[in-house]
């Protein structure tokens, strides 16, 4: 099959096409025909070697894919061979085959085409787990999103907006945080021009946010604290402006503020199918009634996966960058 691998770790220029024997399905999983995957920023930090293959998982990055299934162990699912279907995985989605655990695999939306189902997974997951699940996001509350033009950021703000929750935004133009607002964004904020935590504060007349979803962790850190509400949540998901951060722990302590995190790719495959269950009974119908809807920044052929990269790092989009892999 064709694959994309990456030869050393490097630049983009290291994501090189290649042949690769196609994957065998072990018990409780699929081998789906991808006809779209996902470029993803853990597919980068992998490429750049900063982010290691759990053990047992395809080298072959590519953590979410869209296709049909052509064999695999179907027992108790409901799924059966030539489904449409999209699905998480720990790895190996930038080829023409993949595997995937079944219990991680939905449903192709009705309405939806392979790019747009293949643009799901990585992003639902994460935003379900970290903003609900973890962040306990609850009727009432208010979510700040960090980055809210990235594939997580434009599915966070839809998402929350959809279940009838305040949102607001981050992003670094003007032209961005317009786009925020046009996805349900109640104020984008321009981090480069404005202090993202006294607008927050303004906006919410004093209160603070209750849910801050963090992409940026570093110098944010204590900026975050000092906009949350009372029992307010931070939970971080990735660590773009660095590990270490100074914090008033005072705050912390007398306001009952929670700092969380967590990454999704190690987890185990029943705390994953968990997550789709919740996914298919209360966001697919929301993404078949268009309530939601995928961002599409741009698609890229397979063997383009270096330009995809690029595009990536430049941080130039708006959405999700996809990989068609189907002739």
């Amino acid at each position: 099959m064709r694959a994309i691998e990456i030869k050393q770790p490097g630049g983009p220029e290291m994501l090189q096409p290649c042949n690769r024997p196609m994957p065998e399905f072990k018990a409780g999983e699929v081998l789906i025909k991808v006809h779209a995957a996902g470029i993803n920023r853990p597919d980068v930090f992998q490429r750049l070697g900063n982010y290691p293959v759990p053990p047992g998982a395809s080298d072959i990055p590519g953590l979410e894919v869209a296709g049909e299934i052509v064999s695999g162990d179907l027992a108790g699912s409901s799924l059966k061979i030539g489904d449409r279907v999209c699905a998480l995985v720990q790895g190996g989605g930038y080829a023409e085959y993949c595997t995937a655990p079944t219990a991680q695999c939905l449903p192709v939306p009705a309405g939806l085409s392979m790019v747009e189902a293949a643009s799901l997974p990585e992003t639902f997951f994460t935003v379900w787990s970290n903003v609900f699940d973890r962040g306990g996001l609850a009727k009432g509350e208010t979510l700040l999103v960090q980055g809210g033009t990235s594939g997580i950021g434009v599915t966070a703000i839809q998402m929350a907006r959809a279940m009838g929750h305040r949102v607001f935004a981050t992003a670094g133009s003007d032209e961005k945080c317009r786009a925020c607002e046009a996805l349900g964004a109640e104020r984008g904020i321009n981090y480069r021009t404005e202090d993202f935590a006294d607008v927050a504060k303004q906006l919410t007349g004093g209160k603070g946010v209750d849910v801050i979803l963090d992409m940026v962790a570093g110098d944010y850190l204590p900026k975050e604290i000092g906009c949350l509400a009372d029992d307010g949540r931070i939970v971080i998901i990735a660590l773009l402006g660095g590990a270490k951060a100074q914090i008033d722990a005072s705050q912390v302590l007398r306001r009952r503020l929670t700092i969380t995190g967590s990454t999704l790719r190690p987890r185990p495959v029943p705390f994953k199918a968990a997550i789709a269950d919740n996914l298919r009974q209360k966001v697919w119908p929301l993404l078949e009634s268009g309530a939601i809807k995928p961002v599409i920044h741009r698609v890229f052929k397979l063997e383009e996966a270096a330009e995809a990269h690029a595009l990536m790092e430049s941080s130039a989009h708006v959405g999700k960058i996809m990989l068609s892999v189907a002739d």
